[in-house]
């Protein structure tokens, strides 16, 4: 019988003695057929899930481990009907801000920091000085910047974890340099400041700093494209001289780059608009299909079931060497969505 703290649960073997620090995706309680109380607990890491029982004192241990909560538990790893479980002995509530959420929950690959930098340097290189001074004006805000590198840019499609804003705008904004160098006419201060400032109100549209992610009443009722443009205007008013004509264009971007009206509140009318929205879509689309390809069980090309948030099959390059949800792979999309493509 082995032993490990702290381990992962893509590392725990049957009979294996765990103790460790999970996420608690969800918790309930039942009965046996004697009537005694139980745990069904779903633990989670950021290298996969799995169930946890607590047969002794449920009703105990029950206040320790709310959904969403973070726990330390010890256990003993069993094989049950050929799925691995976790038989629980005890289990004590993590105090909030005492473990890093990245841990639990999947997040970009990568290394956040060099892409944060990366994003800064765009910044500072914007040609046009109010756009520059703008960017400029986020970025070394210590607070937005955090939550702009920490907010998903989605709740369950692309980019749909922690650190998904940040690689997404970096993505965008890469994307939108090597296209500015194709075509020298088209306002690459411009297209650049859209790109790092698109998605910009989601870090005021999603609720990000606990398990699970889900939109703030903001969110819901104005949006992030509003959000969005309140946010760039709140900036704008403190950078003497602001161009208005400029000021509109930007807005705009932000506002259409969604490109359908069904999907924001504006339609792309400039050419630096439609440009942002390809390219949008395109960063979005790639993520969405390396994520299934990460998720195959087998090497080399293959379909995909069928894919309802894009209405079709999809034929994706298998990936199973991918550690998921860790440095270098691709965080798992979650099959339960349903919800209609939105880049």
């Amino acid at each position: 019988m082995s032993s490990e703290k702290d381990c992962l649960i893509k590392d725990i073997r049957e009979n294996q003695q765990v103790e460790g620090v999970f996420l608690v995706k969800e918790v309930g309680r039942a009965e046996t057929r004697n009537g005694n109380p139980y745990l069904n607990l779903v633990l989670a890491d950021r290298s996969g899930e799995m169930a946890g029982r607590v047969w002794e004192d449920a009703d105990r241990w029950l206040p320790a481990c709310p959904a969403g909560g973070i726990v330390r538990v010890n256990g003993l790893a069993q094989s049950f009907k050929g799925v691995l479980q976790l038989k629980i002995g005890t289990v004590a509530a993590v105090p909030e801000g005492e473990a890093d959420l990245a841990r639990f929950v999947p997040a970009a690959p990568g290394n956040h920091q060099a892409m944060a930098a990366e994003v800064l340097k765009i910044a500072k290189g914007v040609a046009d000085p109010y756009l520059r001074e703008l960017l400029l004006a986020f970025f070394r805000d210590r607070k937005f910047f955090a939550a702009y590198k920490t907010a998903p840019a989605a709740k369950n499609m692309h980019h749909a974890y922690l650190g998904g804003l940040l690689e997404h705008s970096l993505g965008v904004a890469r994307l939108a340099a090597k296209v500015a160098d194709l075509y020298p006419d088209i306002d690459s201060s411009l297209l650049l400041a859209g790109a790092l400032l698109h998605d910009v109100g989601k870090v005021e549209e999603f609720s990000f700093a606990a398990y699970p992610f889900d939109y703030t009443d903001s969110g819901r009722l104005v949006g992030h494209h509003v959000l969005g443009v309140e946010l760039v205007q709140a900036r704008i008013a403190g950078i003497p001289g602001f161009p208005r004509e400029l000021a509109v264009r930007l807005k705009h971007l932000i506002l259409s780059h969604h490109g359908r009206p069904e999907f924001g509140p504006a339609v792309p009318m400039m050419l630096e608009a439609f440009i942002l929205n390809f390219l949008d879509d395109l960063d979005a689309k790639v993520n969405y299909l390396r994520r299934l390809g990460s998720q195959t069980q087998a090497s080399g090309y293959q379909w995909t079931d069928y894919q309802r948030t894009l209405e079709r099959f999809l034929y994706v390059l298998g990936r199973p060497e991918s550690n998921h949800g860790e440095e270098g792979g691709e965080p798992a999309i979650d099959p339960r969505q349903q919800n209609l493509w939105q880049p």
